[in-house]
C-alpha cells in the first residue's frame, strides 16, 4: 500500500474500510520514466482513469465527521460557460481534493439548473419559436430546424407559435443536450465531481421536492397568496423578486406640471408626466410651511381634471424638486407605500404589456369628465414612451407645462436579464414570508463562517433592508409548477383563498393536465368546476433548495441526515441577496437551522476594460480554446491565483505562468526520479538537507492553515515559493553530492531528501495542478495521489525540526551571488570562482560552513573564507580568476 495512503487510514480510523474499498478500485502498478515528459494528453488519460476507477465516489461513511459535503452551484444550463465558471469551480475543487486528502469523504456532486427564463430565451433564439399556452397540445410536433443551420429567408422567418407543453419538451431537449457539453468540459477541467450524483432543477424529483416544501410551507401559513402592487417586467411578461432587480442610470427629464387650487397654481415636478391620469394625491412633508395650509385640500390635475387629495408623509422630500409630489398607482416603490400607508384609491393605467389600458373617466371625480375622455383615448393603448411624448405636448398647448423639461438622470429599476425599465402592476402572486423572519435570517448569517469575513456584511445588509416578502410566483412556461387548484363558483369566479392542495405521496403534479380530487377533467373551465394554478415557481424558489435536492431530502433520508447540514457553500459575491439569502430561507423555514458551516465567495472576471465579463454584457470568453492552448491545470493555477471573494482581470499570461510550473514539475520529478533510489535505510544526514526539510515543514504547515480557511490563493503561493527555491537552488546546490561525487554517505542523504521532498510537493499541488501530479506520482506510486495523505510536518521527522531553514536560504543566498558574478562577468557557469568570503553573525557562521561543500560543488569554487561580523545581514564577495 502506498505509504500517504497508509498513514491516512492509521490518523483516520474510521475510514478504514472505505479507504480499503476504494484503494482495491484504483491501485495500478508504477509507470516507467518517460524519455521526454510532457503535459499533451495528460487529461484524457487521467480524467478517463478517474472515470473507470470511481476516484471521486462519495462513499457513505455511517459518520457525519466523516464528511465533507458541497452545496455545489448547478450552473444555468443556456449556452455556454465561461472562464468566469472556471474561474469560480476551480475554487470550490481545490477545497473538495484537499479535504479529501485529509481523510474526508467528500460529497461533491453536480446539478444543473435548467430551467426559468434563461433557458426559455435559450429556446426561443435557438428553434425560433414562441410559447402560445392558448394552443393545444401536438403530441407530433418535430423541432424546427435551429436557426443556426438555416439559410436566406428561412432564417428571418417569423417564430413559429408553439403550445406550452411542446415548447417545455424543447426546453427539455435542449438543455438535456447542453448539459452533455457542460459535464465534458467540466471533467476536462479536472473537477473531482462524483458524476453518479449529478441532479437538476426542473426534473420529476427536482419538482416532487420543490412541491413538498411549498406545500408545507402553504400549510404553515408561510406561504401565501395576495393581490398587491409587483414590479413588472414587460417584456418577459412577468412579476420580478426584489431581489432580482438592478438600477441603472437612464437619461430623462424633469417636467413641471401645474395643478389647480381655486385660482392658484400648485406645481409638481416629474419624471413620469404620462402617469398623470394615475395619480391619486399629491404629498408634501407635514413641516413644510409653503403646503402646510392645503393638506387636507383638494387640488384638479392638469388635462383630466381629476380632484385628488393633498395629503402630508413624513418621507416626502421638501428638498427635492418643488417639495411636493404627485402619487401615482404606481410610479415607483416609493408610490407603493404611501399608497399602503396613506389607504389611497388604486387607478392602474399601465397593463402588463406595457402600454396604457382603457380607462372610464365617467367613474373618476373629473370636473370634465368627457374632455378628460376625449384626452385619454389619445394615449390610451399606446407604450409608455409615446404616451409621453403625447402628454408632454398636450400640457404644453394647454399651458401647463412651467417652462421646458429639464434634462436629468436618474436610476430605474430593471430586471437583471432585462432591457425595459420595470413597471408596477397589481397583480395576483405568491409570496414566501421574510420579513417576519429577520431576527432569525441574521442569526443565520451570524453561524455561517464567511470567507473572505467582510462579504457577512453584504448578507447583512440585505436582511435588514428586507421590506417585503419573497415573491416566489412567475408568469412563465419552463418551471416547477405550483400544485394547486382553485374551485370555481356557479359564475365560474375562481375561490382563490380556498386553494385545493394535493398529498405530498402524489407529486409531482401539473395542475394544467391533472384533476384535483373529487373533479374530472371535463370539469377544467366550467362553473361550479375548477382551474389550475397556471403560474410556475420562480427559479430560485427551486435553486435555494439545492441542499435538499443533491442530498435527497425526500428519496434519501440517511443520505440526507450525512450530509445536511452541508459543510460549504461556495458561489459568487453577487447573490448573495438571491441564491445564498433564499436558501437560508427555505432551511430556516423547513428544519430550523442554518444550511452550512461555511460560504466561500469568489470575485468577478474582469474583461480588459476591468467590466464584469457576462453573457448580457457579450464580453464573455469561453473557456475550451484555454484548455487546448495551455491546459487544464494551467488554466487552474489561473484560477488559483484569484485570492477569495476578489474580483480578477483575465489573464493568459497567468496560464502560462501555470503552464511553465506544470512542465517544470514533470521535469523536477523525472530528474529526482532518476537518481539511483536511496536504500530504505538512507536518513537525511547532512545541514543542508534538514535545513530543506525543515523549511518544507514549514511550508506545509502554511499551506494548510491556508486551505483550512479556504485561502487557496495563499496556500498556492506558499507551495509555489518553496518549490521554485528547491528547484532553482536546493537541487543545483546538492546535485554533485547525490550523484555520489562526495561520497556515498552524503549521496544517500541527498538522495532521501529530494524523493521525500518531491513525494510531499507533488501531494501539496495535487488540488491545484491533479493532472501533473497524477502523473508523475504515477511513475512511482500504486495507487492515485488524490487519495493519498495530505502532507503533514509530523511526517518530515525530528530531522526537520533540529533544520535550520535559514541555513538553507543562507546557502541559496551565496550560491545566487556566486551566479550574478559569473554573469556579470560573462562566464560559464561551470567557471571556476577563486574564493568566496562570507560574511555573518559568528552564531550562522558554523552553520554555513557546514554547507561549504555543497555551495563549492554547485559553484566550482576553490576557497570559502568565513568572517565574522557585527550586522545580522549576510554579505558575500566573489573572486574571480
Amino acid at each position: 500500500m502506498d505509504p500517504g495512503f497508509a498513514r491516512r487510514a492509521d490518523h483516520e480510523p474510521g475510514l478504514i474500510a472505505g479507504l480499503l474499498r476504494k484503494v482495491c478500485r484504483v491501485t495500478r502498478y508504477g509507470s516507467p520514466l518517460p524519455e521526454k515528459p510532457s503535459l499533451e494528453g495528460l487529461e484524457a488519460k487521467w480524467s478517463a482513469f478517474w472515470g473507470e476507477a470511481a476516484v471521486h465516489r462519495f462513499d457513505r461513511p455511517g459518520d457525519r465527521d466523516a464528511v465533507f459535503s458541497i452545496d455545489t452551484p448547478p450552473p444555468t444550463v443556456s449556452g455556454s460557460l465561461h472562464v468566469g465558471h472556471v474561474f469560480s469551480y476551480t475554487h470550490t475543487d481545490i477545497i473538495a481534493r484537499f479535504q479529501r486528502m485529509r481523510g474526508k469523504s467528500v460529497f461533491y456532486p453536480m446539478g444543473w439548473d435548467d430551467n426559468g427564463l434563461p433557458t426559455e430565451r435559450r429556446v426561443q433564439n435557438y428553434y425560433g419559436v414562441r410559447c402560445d399556452p392558448t394552443l393545444p397540445y401536438d403530441p407530433d410536433f418535430v423541432a424546427p430546424t435551429p436557426l443556426s443551420q438555416r439559410s436566406g429567408k428561412d432564417k428571418k422567418a417569423p417564430a413559429v407559435s408553439i403550445a406550452r407543453q411542446n415548447f417545455v419538451e424543447l426546453c427539455e431537449q435542449l438543455t438535456a443536450e447542453d448539459e452533455l457539453v457542460f459535464e465534458e468540459l467540466w471533467r476536462k477541467l479536472g473537477l473531482s465531481v462524483d458524476w453518479s450524483m449529478t441532479y437538476t432543477t426542473i426534473g420529476k424529483e427536482a419538482q416532487r421536492v420543490a412541491q413538498a416544501a411549498f406545500l408545507r410551507l402553504a400549510r404553515s401559513g408561510e406561504a401565501y397568496q395576495s393581490e398587491a402592487p409587483t414590479m413588472w417586467d414587460v417584456t418577459f411578461q412577468t412579476a420580478v423578486a426584489n431581489a432580482e432587480v438592478v438600477e441603472k442610470e437612464v437619461s430623462g427629464a424633469y417636467h413641471k406640471v401645474a395643478f389647480t387650487h381655486g385660482s392658484e397654481s400648485v406645481c409638481i415636478e416629474t419624471t413620469r408626466p404620462e402617469l398623470l391620469p394615475a395619480c391619486v394625491a399629491l404629498v408634501a412633508h407635514p413641516d413644510d410651511e409653503r403646503y402646510r395650509a392645503l393638506i387636507g385640500e383638494e387640488v384638479v390635475s392638469p388635462l383630466f381634471g381629476v380632484r385628488v387629495p393633498v395629503v402630508a408623509h413624513s418621507a416626502a422630500d421638501p428638498e427635492k424638486g418643488s417639495g411636493i409630489a404627485m402619487i401615482c398607482t404606481f410610479g415607483d416603490m416609493t408610490d407603493v407605500m404611501w399608497w399602503r400607508e396613506l389607504r389611497l384609491p388604486v387607478r392602474t393605467v399601465i397593463g402588463r404589456n406595457g402600454r396604457l389600458l382603457p380607462m372610464d373617466f365617467q367613474q373618476l371625480p373629473s370636473v370634465d369628465a368627457e374632455r378628460a375622455q376625449r384626452v385619454y383615448d389619445d394615449i390610451a393603448g399606446k407604450t409608455v414612451h409615446t404616451a409621453r411624448q403625447i402628454v408632454v405636448e398636450k400640457l404644453r398647448d394647454d399651458a401647463s407645462l412651467i417652462g421646458e423639461p429639464r434634462p436629468t438622470s436618474r436610476a430605474v429599476k430593471f430586471f437583471e436579464k432585462g432591457d425595459k425599465p420595470l413597471e408596477i402592476v397589481s397583480s395576483r402572486q405568491w409570496f414566501i414570508k421574510t420579513v417576519d423572519h429577520r431576527e432569525e435570517l441574521l442569526a443565520s448569517g451570524n453561524e455561517i463562517q464567511w470567507h473572505p469575513p467582510h462579504m457577512q456584511s453584504r448578507y447583512d445588509d440585505w436582511v435588514h433592508g428586507l421590506n417585503a416578502d419573497w415573491l416566489i410566483s412567475r408568469q412563465r412556461f419552463f418551471g416547477v409548477p405550483f400544485p394547486l387548484w382553485y374551485v370555481l363558483d356557479a359564475e365560474g369566479r375562481p375561490a382563490y383563498d380556498t386553494p385545493l392542495l394535493p398529498d405530498e405521496s402524489g407529486l409531482p403534479v401539473d395542475p394544467s393536465t391533472a384533476c384535483p380530487v373529487g373533479y374530472t377533467e371535463d370539469m377544467r373551465g366550467e362553473p361550479n368546476g375548477f382551474i389550475g394554478e397556471p403560474d410556475i415557481m420562480d427559479t430560485w424558489a427551486t435553486s435555494s433548495l439545492s441542499p435538499q435536492l443533491a442530498g435527497g431530502w425526500l428519496s434519501d433520508p440517511e443520505l440526507f441526515r450525512q450530509v445536511f447540514p452541508m459543510d460549504l457553500r461556495p458561489q459568487g459575491h453577487d447573490i448573495i441577496r438571491t441564491w445564498l439569502f433564499t436558501t437560508v430561507v427555505r432551511s430556516r423555514l423547513e428544519t430550523g437551522t442554518t444550511p452550512w458551516k461555511h460560504a466561500a465567495l469568489s470575485g468577478w472576471i474582469l474583461d480588459p476594460d476591468r467590466k464584469k465579463m457576462s453573457k448580457s454584457q457579450g464580453n464573455v470568453v469561453t473557456p475550451g480554446h484555454l484548455l487546448d492552448e495551455y491546459g487544464a491545470d494551467a488554466v487552474r493555477y489561473w484560477a488559483a491565483s484569484g485570492r477569495p471573494g476578489t474580483d480578477t482581470a483575465f489573464d493568459p499570461q497567468q496560464m502560462k505562468i501555470g503552464r511553465r510550473l506544470a512542465v517544470k514539475l514533470l521535469n523536477a520529478s523525472k530528474f529526482v526520479l532518476s537518481l539511483p533510489a536511496p536504500s530504505d535505510e538512507a536518513l537525511t544526514t547532512e545541514p543542508l538537507d534538514t535545513a530543506l526539510l525543515a523549511k518544507l515543514a514549514n511550508t506545509v504547515r502554511n499551506a494548510t492553515k491556508a486551505l483550512e480557511g479556504f485561502d487557496y490563493t495563499s496556500a498556492l503561493d506558499e507551495i509555489e515559493r518553496f518549490f521554485w527555491f528547491f528547484c532553482d537552488n536546493y537541487v543545483e546546490l546538492v546535485k554533485e553530492r547525490a550523484y555520489g561525487h562526495g561520497g556515498e554517505a552524503g549521496a544517500e542523504s541527498a538522495r532521501v531528501t529530494l524523493r521525500r521532498t518531491l513525494d510531499i510537493v507533488t501531494r501539496l499541488f495535487a488540488p491545484v495542478l491533479p493532472y501533473t501530479t497524477e502523473e508523475t506520482w504515477s511513475w512511482t506510486h500504486p495507487s492515485t495521489v488524490h487519495l493519498a495523505a495530505w502532507p503533514t510536518a509530523d511526517e518530515l521527522g525530528t530531522g526537520a525540526e533540529q533544520g535550520r531553514p535559514a541555513l538553507a536560504q543562507a546557502a541559496s543566498s551565496m550560491i545566487a551571488v556566486i551566479r550574478k558574478a559569473k554573469s556579470t562577468a560573462k562566464l560559464s557557469m561551470r567557471a571556476e570562482v577563486a574564493r568566496v568570503v562570507v560574511r555573518a553573525p559568528a552564531d550562522l557562521l558554523d552553520a554555513i560552513g557546514s554547507v561549504s561543500a555543497d555551495v563549492k560543488a554547485a559553484g566550482n569554487v576553490a576557497e570559502i573564507v568565513l568572517r565574522p561580523h557585527d550586522s545580522t545581514e549576510l554579505a558575500v564577495e566573489v573572486e574571480l580568476p
